[in-house]
């Protein structure tokens, strides 16, 4: 048995140690979490949190609040496994240069975005895949799920294989129309 600290398992954003140099080497067993009673940093400001805590007539959250809005958002937005086949989401967010965002806003004046440094933005891959027309398209029985674009799903007997091509068409899509390389977030074997 091996122990790693968290400063080991390089956590990021959807990604560690775990899913890059130590892929497929190790089997997770137990984790420990340490987690603060008091003092808790809120960001609300994340994609649609905010309105769906102004929905909710909440001026003042509190984590529970946070994450009652994130669990309306997601059952409103994700398809229910019980009633359709579906990967979760498939691709990671793009994390991109600022100059790059800015030729980009250039051509798509509504494009989202999130600032992660004075020189990176995060840009919704949802958003980038629904802006160029996947969201609710259905390919044979593999498709892109009517209410979140991040989202592939199988209508019933859609291979793998199917649902490896859709996901290779809108990267390749993503890289012609953006110039970005949209990763998946789901492990490929």
């Amino acid at each position: 048995l091996i122990t790693f600290s968290k400063e080991d398992c390089r956590f990021g954003y959807r990604e560690s140690y775990f899913k890059k140099e130590g892929k497929g080497k190790y089997i997770i067993t137990a984790v420990r979490f340490k987690l603060t009673t008091n003092k808790h940093i809120l960001n609300t400001s994340y994609g649609a949190i905010k309105d769906e805590l102004t929905k909710m007539e909440i001026d003042h959250p509190g984590i529970k609040d946070v994450a009652n809005a994130v669990i309306a958002i997601r059952k409103r937005k994700l398809p229910d496994p019980k009633e359709i086949a579906n990967s979760g989401s498939f691709f990671k967010n793009p994390v991109i240069s600022s100059a790059h965002f800015d030729r980009l806003l250039k051509r798509y004046a509504h494009i989202p975005s999130y600032i992660i440094d004075d020189k990176h933005v995060k840009v919704p891959a949802g958003w980038l895949i629904d802006n160029l027309g996947y969201k609710g398209k259905r390919f044979g029985d593999a498709g892109v799920h009517k209410n979140q674009a991040l989202v592939l799903v199988n209508y019933g007997n859609a291979s793998g294989k199917d649902i490896l091509n859709l996901a290779r068409k809108i990267q390749d899509d993503v890289k012609k129309h953006y110039d970005i390389d949209l990763e998946t977030e789901v492990n490929i074997f």
